[in-house]
């Protein structure tokens, strides 16, 4: 009897997984202006409430808290209730709560929605990390979800040229309508694009599930099968198979990798545009620069993808780490040169975006299909207390009086740390 699984990871990607990688890569993208705008919007932020960096650095860390809540909650949820569900609820959410802070007017309220969104941003993180492995076959697998996670940059890109000119003549308000209204119109495309992934399917057998199985496979192209493939058992997932004698160790070090990692990530996305403002340039020069960091992202997110095929994928990684440091510490030494601000921020972009994106493609071979959302969920949840940590951290940093080139030398210090982790992480059959 035929696996579909099987069928599918051998095959040729046809039409609908390639749009279901693309409308990955796309939410993705949301997900990265979603992120991104509350560090937009810090400096009118402080113009308006005359907030200090400490402050603004927990204002910076909200929505990362709501993404580690989302992450670990909502990844395990996905496992058991679907991808294309969960992918819907995460956009309500997202909406709701990027509408939901252009009416605040105090720094509680804005914590509390930028927190919900949150919670929607890092569900959804671990959902389409599922469907880009999911949907694609063996050949192009560290491919598509190195593109699937080059799609945050990209939408920090797009999302930021749009910003420069809306702060020209509008509020820190206006950034939030714009990605309310993005999201909101994203929800009838997953719903009518993206079909439940094959895969989940034939592991998890919902009710229907032949049908469901049988009706996705003629929209690929492939004959339908007759019957479930045999199973020793249906498994029902619970994080403690994440904890396993099997799993535990590549578990442990992978949120580790993940957790450190992002510190360095984090710092540079969420402080770039409230230093360019304290070199003394416009709110909008700042977002131009934050969009250099996150071109230099998306190529770094890409240029893995297609290396990734042909060479190591962990030597890459750690290769990728190493030059994060160093990139992060000449970043810290720089003049207060607007172009040289950008080309740095930018090769700091490409170092550091490139080992996250890589840290995606490792978590979908290092956990199995019935664990994949929730063992990426579990470290994306752990990482993001890196993330919330980093601006947190810095933000007491430049407030007790510590100058950038220190901070920057501190804060780089998260991506050696994610090599070491990440070096003793160990691969397994990404189809199991």
């Amino acid at each position: 009897m035929s696996d579909p699984r099987q069928t599918l990871d051998q095959a040729p990607m046809s039409r609908l997984q390639i749009i279901a990688v693309a409308i990955a890569i796309a939410l993705n993208a949301l997900d990265g202006f979603d992120v991104l705008a509350i560090s937009f919007a810090s400096p009118g932020i402080l113009a308006e409430w005359g907030i200090n960096r400490a402050q603004l650095g927990v204002v910076l860390s909200a929505e990362l808290i709501g993404m580690g809540i989302g992450s670990l909650f909502l990844g395990s949820l996905a496992d058991k209730i679907g991808r294309r569900p969960m992918m819907l609820l995460c956009l309500v959410i997202m909406a709701s709560g990027m509408f939901a802070v252009t009416t605040v007017n105090s720094i509680t309220m804005l914590l509390v929605w930028r927190a919900f969104t949150g919670i929607g941003i890092g569900g959804m993180l671990a959902a389409t990390n599922a469907v880009a492995a999911e949907f694609s076959n063996n050949k192009r697998r560290n491919l598509c979800i190195a593109l699937m996670a080059s799609g945050y940059p990209v939408g920090a890109v797009i999302g930021g040229e749009v910003v420069k000119h809306l702060l020209v003549t509008h509020t820190w308000r206006s950034i939030f309508y714009l990605g309310a209204a993005a999201t909101a119109l994203l929800i009838p495309v997953v719903w009518a694009l993206v079909p439940e992934p094959v895969h989940w399917l034939t592991t998890k057998r919902p009710a229907n599930a032949l049908e469901k199985i049988n009706r996705t496979l003629a929209r690929m192209g492939h004959a339908a099968i007759s019957a479930l493939p045999d199973a020793t058992q249906v498994v029902k997932l619970s994080y403690s198979a994440l904890f396993a004698r099997n799993q535990l160790s590549n578990t442990v070090f992978m949120a580790c990798a993940y957790f450190f990692s992002i510190m360095t990530f984090y710092f540079t996305l969420k402080w770039v545009p409230t230093i360019v403002v304290d070199f003394g340039f416009t709110p909008s020069s700042a977002a131009g620069v934050l969009v250099w960091a996150n071109i230099g992202g998306a190529i770094g997110g890409a240029t893995f993808g297609f290396l990734a095929q042909r060479y190591n994928v962990k030597l890459l990684t750690i290769t990728a780490m190493v030059c994060s440091v160093i990139a992060l510490y000449a970043f810290g030494q720089t003049s207060k040169d607007l172009t040289v601000l950008a080309v740095l921020c930018a090769g700091v972009g490409f170092f550091t975006n490139s080992a996250m994106v890589a840290l995606y493609a490792i978590a979908a071979q290092v956990f199995p299909t019935q664990m994949r959302a929730s063992g990426t969920g579990f470290c994306i949840g752990i990482g993001r207390g890196g993330a919330m940590l980093s601006p947190i951290l810095a933000g007491y940093l430049f407030q007790s009086g510590f100058e950038l080139p220190h901070v920057s030398v501190l804060m780089a210090g998260g991506s050696l740390l994610a090599a070491l982790a990440l070096s003793q992480v160990k691969f397994q059959n990404p189809s199991a």
